[in-house]
């Protein structure tokens, strides 16, 4: 076995694990097994992008997420290995200890908190009013009130427009409700805001504009087994770390132009 330095941050961690001051934590390896055999390793999907993909569908694994968690795995002071996998396996996969965590944009919910653990978040994001730019009578979600809204009928974004008030226009995804919006055959599209921010930071789209964002924001974590929170404390320090130094900033700017990580 290759020994690798651990950094400070993730003494206590250890220490507390090592000691087994409760029940639980001396049965959590969590992060000694990561520690002890050099890799943290990821699953994650490969294929949604700007967060896991391949540039050009063949290229090297990339996204905001892969960048993230090589960033941590390089504070843990280990390699990083990913395996991807399709996303309706890729929470089975976790619990058979097939990796080690989940690196895809997982937003915290409270089902998802009775059945895993979770890292602080990395990602915060909100739904968001997407209209022209020139637009300047929609200001609201209340100002939706009898327009008419491109969206999906199977997400939730549909649902926070008709409870708005608008008439919803049956699209099958954001390429084409963005695509009405500009063209001027609706009056909106309610969506992700972090949809919006790629979209805007790949194809410049000065012609657009948000105009209003809900009050409630979403959080998205590394997620872990349930009985991981050892190595979820650890990772949480790491993600403390790369946030004081600005390295979570300069990869939401990467990708977003826009910090998304606070």
């Amino acid at each position: 076995m290759k020994f690798k330095f651990i950094p400070a941050a993730l003494l206590s961690v250890v220490a507390l694990t090592l000691t087994g001051c409760s029940a639980s934590s001396a049965t959590d390896d969590s992060l000694t097994s990561v520690l002890d055999s050099g890799t943290l390793t990821i699953g994650t999907e490969g294929t949604y992008r700007p967060f896991s993909f391949h540039e050009g569908g063949s290229g090297e694994l990339t996204g905001y997420d892969v960048e993230v968690a090589r960033a941590v795995a390089a504070e843990l002071g280990v390699d990083v290995a990913f395996e991807e996998t399709q996303w309706d396996g890729i929470f089975a996969g976790l619990t058979a200890g097939r990796w080690d965590t989940i690196a895809n944009q997982v937003s915290i919910t409270p089902e998802r908190l009775d059945a895993y653990a979770f890292s602080t978040p990395y990602t915060y994001s909100t739904g968001v009013i997407v209209v022209p730019a020139d637009n300047t009578s929609i200001t609201s979600f209340s100002s939706l009130d009898g327009l008419t809204t491109a969206q999906s009928l199977s997400s939730n974004w549909y649902t926070l427009a008709t409870e708005s008030g608008a008439n919803v226009q049956s699209i099958e995804g954001w390429a084409q409700s963005v695509a009405l919006v500009e063209q001027g055959r609706v009056d909106a599209t309610v969506n992700d805001k972090l949809t919006f921010l790629d979209y805007q930071k790949t194809n410049g789209a000065d012609n657009l504009k948000i105009a209003a964002e809900t009050e409630e924001r979403s959080e998205s974590a590394f997620a872990f087994a349930k009985d991981g929170t050892a190595l979820a404390d650890a990772v949480s320090e790491a993600l403390a770390t790369l946030s004081n130094d600005g390295t979570l900033a300069e990869l939401s700017d990467k990708y977003f132009g826009a910090d998304v990580s606070q």
